[in-house]
C-alpha cells in the first residue's frame, strides 16, 4: 500500500524547488489535499507523479504543476467566492476550498453529468461538500445567480475568452483562462478594473478543449 501521506509532501517539497508553490497558503493547501481520493480507483498509485491523469469520459485531472500555477496566480484570499469552470474529479476545486475556507465558498461547473456525479462523490468523502458546490451545467454561460466571483478559473482551452465570464466577475477581480487551440493554449490572466480587462500572458499549457456554447462545438 503506497504511503499517500509521504509521497504529498515530496511532491510538494518538487513544487516548490521548482518554483511553482511559492505561497504558505498554496503550500499547505497542496499538502492538506488527498489528490489519490479524487482519482479512479486504478489510477492512485500514480496520484503524485506530477502529470495530467485520465479521469474518464475522455477528461484529464491536471497535472499538480498547473494546479500550483493556477492556485498562485489567482491570489486566493480567505472569505473568496470563486467559479470553477470543469470541476472534472473536484481535486482543483478542493485545493481552492483549502485557501478561501469556510468563509469562502467554491462554485464548480461540469458539463458532463458522470464527472459531476464523480466530482461531488469525491468532495463529500474528503470533507469539502460544504464549501464546494458541483453544478451539472454549460460552464461557458458561468453561473448568474450566485455572481459576481472574486475569482474565475477555467481549467480547459478557450477559443476565446468567453464573455458571460468577465461579465460575472467583481471590479478587480481576477479571471484565468487557457486561450488558444483545441491542443495547446495560452494561460492567460484577466484583471477587471472598472470597465477595463487587463491581460497577462502566463505561457504555454495544454488543456482539453472547452465544450459549450461559448466555446467550442
Amino acid at each position: 500500500m503506497p504511503d499517500f501521506e509521504s509521497e504529498r509532501n515530496h511532491l510538494v517539497d518538487s513544487l516548490r524547488r521548482r518554483g511553482y508553490v511559492c505561497s504558505p497558503a498554496v503550500d499547505r493547501a497542496m499538502r492538506r489535499v488527498p489528490r489519490e481520493e479524487f482519482l479512479p480507483q486504478e489510477m492512485r498509485d500514480d496520484a503524485y507523479v506530477d502529470t495530467p491523469l485520465p479521469i474518464g469520459e475522455g477528461q484529464t485531472i491536471s497535472a499538480p504543476h498547473m494546479v500550483a500555477i493556477m492556485a498562485e496566480q489567482l491570489d486566493l484570499k480567505e472569505g473568496m467566492k470563486v467559479l470553477e469552470i470543469g470541476a472534472g474529479s473536484g481535486y482543483h476545486a478542493a485545493v481552492c476550498a483549502e485557501i478561501v475556507g469556510s468563509d469562502g465558498h467554491i462554485y464548480t461547473i461540469e458539463r458532463i453529468a458522470e464527472l459531476a456525479t464523480f466530482a461531488e462523490g469525491n468532495l463529500k468523502r474528503t470533507g469539502y461538500c460544504k464549501t464546494v458546490t458541483v453544478i451539472f451545467a454549460d460552464g461557458t454561460r458561468g453561473l448568474p445567480e450566485h455572481a459576481p466571483y472574486d475569482r474565475i478559473f477555467v481549467a480547459a482551452g478557450a477559443p476565446d475568452i468567453p464573455a458571460p465570464l468577465t461579465e460575472q466577475l467583481v471590479d478587480g477581480g481576477k479571471l484565468l483562462v487557457p486561450v488558444g487551440g483545441r491542443y495547446y493554449q495560452d494561460l492567460i490572466r484577466v484583471q477587471k478594473t472598472g470597465e477595463k480587462l487587463v491581460k497577462e500572458n502566463l505561457g504555454g499549457c495544454v488543456f482539453v478543449p472547452l465544450i459549450g456554447e461559448y466555446g467550442y462545438r
